[in-house]
């Protein structure tokens, strides 16, 4: 009896703190929202290139912090005839480096612990060098061949007709309401928001780590490394599949960033893992577009499909470019090891600071 109640308030505990994660992550998205959206639609119009697009896709999804937000902004600026196809699918690349601007404020949780911040910062990185990587690869295929247009547009033609689904993420469900009411409580005023979703956010990565560590060290810490995590395979799927059903790639990257900074999981484990979520963020794009029945949405949603799905195929299947992402992300993270500060220049420099510079160098 006295095992059990202490499982059960270790589970009670675990889920409390990834309740309030859960919640800073939504409320830190609902917050720079509130900052940058209309500006982010403002950004996009100005698209003068595809080299401009890439990091105007970069700045919006750093400051509204969803791709998938970006994206059915897109979609509705293409739908409305403000963006072209050509226009889109740069920003849309883009987007996927931005998205992982949300795992790299997790791992901040851990900055004060310095072999846990290293191994944490290594997780939320190889998500943004894999994006990299496959933006170095796909991007100049796309200008001058215009790959990713071409194969969209014939699988758009396939599907115009067919009726999408929907479907309605568990976790927004849940969490959703309260992080409006606490947006309410605060006036609305982004500045406070994105406060109150840090404190959440340090609060829950503070106590998170702890409690893991005492209950997956053991039993559970075996079903992770032999069922879930047991080979590239099954994590990759797993990433899709639990991306799709959360319908947000920064929710199911960013869970397992603590995990790997408390060693319960490591970065090749979590790799394949990461990469599904790529994949599994843009399934749920590619069924809400089927609703519209419009041309231009499928093109957009099948794009963000094909260079997530090409990407993966690419790196993992070559061994050479598989092991770039671990190589770029065990080097950053050793750099960071040694200085805590330079983790902290990379966010803000990387994905505000130089996007800003490249936008506002082509608009002078």
């Amino acid at each position: 009896m006295k095992t059990f109640l202490q499982g059960f308030i270790k589970t009670l505990e675990i889920l409390g703190l990834l309740y309030i994660f859960l919640l800073s992550i939504e409320m830190m998205g609902m917050g720079f929202k509130l900052f940058g959206k209309e500006f982010a639609q403002t950004l996009m119009e100005t698209t003068s290139s595809p080299f401009v697009g890439l990091f105007i896709g970069i700045l919006v999804t750093s400051l509204v912090q969803s791709s998938s937000t970006v994206t059915s902004i897109v979609v509705g600026m293409v739908a409305g005839g403000t963006l072209t196809i050509p226009g889109a699918i740069p920003i849309v690349m883009g987007a996927n480096i931005g998205t992982s601007v949300t795992n790299i404020i997790v791992s901040m949780g851990s900055i004060s612990r310095r072999g846990e911040f290293r191994d944490a910062f290594a997780a939320a990185t190889v998500h943004d060098f894999f994006n990299v990587l496959c933006v170095l690869i796909l991007f100049p295929l796309q200008i001058f061949f215009n790959v990713l247009g071409f194969l969209s547009k014939e699988m758009a033609g396939i599907f115009i007709g067919s009726q999408g689904l929907t479907f309605k993420s568990p976790l927004k469900i849940i969490v959703n309401p309260v992080a409006a009411w606490i947006v309410d409580m605060l006036n609305k005023n982004p500045i406070l928001v994105v406060i109150f979703a840090l404190i959440f956010l340090f609060i829950a990565l503070r106590y998170i780590v702890a409690v893991l560590k005492s209950v997956f060290m053991g039993k559970a810490e075996n079903f992770f490394n032999k069922v879930i995590f047991r080979s590239p395979i099954t994590a990759l799927f797993f990433g899709i599949i639990l991306t799709v059903l959360v319908q947000s790639s920064s929710i199911t990257t960013s869970l397992v960033v603590p995990i790997v900074g408390s060693g319960i999981l490591t970065l090749v484990q979590v790799y394949p893992y990461t990469i599904g979520a790529n994949i599994g963020t843009t399934i749920t794009a590619v069924l809400a577009s089927l609703v519209t029945g419009k041309t231009s949405a499928l093109i957009v949603a099948f794009a963000h499909f094909l260079f997530n799905t090409i990407g993966a195929i690419l790196v993992l299947t070559i061994p050479p470019l598989r092991n770039i992402p671990l190589w770029g992300a065990r080097k950053l993270s050793a750099v960071v090891f040694e200085n805590r500060w330079i983790a902290i220049v990379f966010l803000i420099s990387f994905f505000f600071i130089l996007p800003l510079i490249v936008i506002f160098s082509s608009i002078l």
